[in-house]
């Protein structure tokens, strides 16, 4: 079936990041399987993240179906798109109903986008992964695909305004090479193993980084560790 939503949508994102001037530092991307299924897993930091992780499939002509939060979907606005460009809702109450229209989706060849931290990081680090991205990388016998975003947080995240002027704001994404998912494996081994592939890739987007804080009032997007004033990751001594 033709894609008729999907697509346009895409073209507005881009007609809109260039209104935004925004700066791509996208690398990676030829590790994007041109056919055939793939779990594609990002971190997640901002409201706009499928829209970015999404873009590292554009090069091999792909498009990601990304599941969502069911919430989502019920928007007067965001639903009808959702729901026109294939994307997955999952209610927290019933999710082996988005497991398995995921499976099937994974069978058929399409990429499936997960962000295993289910929700929004407010310390801009990673918090501890579902295992559900393995577990579908490994009954459909897919790849995983490591994504890491930074400085999407500065558009649109948790608990700060939206800031959608002509910024010029960068954003740094790195695409990881594909790995397997053993059903042999413990899918939290799995997991572990992702999650470290992960953290290397957003440290590498973080050292790529162009741009540091303005002043001291600018330092909220920075985590804590690295000096600046994000909330300290749960669990950390920050």
């Amino acid at each position: 079936m033709a894609e008729l939503v999907y697509p346009p949508v895409i073209g507005a994102a881009r007609t809109l990041f260039k209104a935004l001037d925004l700066k791509f530092d996208i690398a990676g991307t030829d590790h994007i399987p041109r056919r055939g299924g793939a779990v594609l897993v990002s971190n997640h930091i901002g409201y706009l993240d499928f829209v970015f992780a999404g873009l590292t499939a554009r090069p091999a002509k792909r498009l990601v179906r990304f599941m969502a939060k069911e919430s989502v979907f019920r928007h007067k606005v965001s639903g009808p798109l959702m729901r026109a460009m294939k994307h997955i809702p999952v209610d927290r109450g019933q999710g082996m109903h988005a497991y398995k229209h995921a499976l099937t989706a994974l069978r058929s060849g399409e990429i499936i986008g997960v962000f295993p931290e289910a929700t929004i990081s407010e310390s801009f680090t990673l918090k501890n992964f579902k295992s559900g991205a393995a577990r579908l990388a490994q009954e459909a016998g897919v790849p995983l695909l490591p994504v890491a975003l930074w400085g999407t947080q500065r558009l649109w995240t948790k608990g700060h305004k939206r800031d959608l002027g002509r910024n010029h704001f960068p954003i740094t994404i790195r695409v990881g090479e594909p790995m397997a998912a053993d059903p042999a494996e413990q899918a939290e081994k799995i997991t572990d193993r992702l999650r470290t592939r992960v953290q290397d890739l957003l440290e590498a987007a973080q050292r790529a980084y162009p741009v540091r804080p303005k002043d001291s009032e600018d330092t909220w997007w920075i985590p804590a560790h690295l000096g600046g004033t994000a909330p300290a990751a749960p669990g950390s001594l920050a």
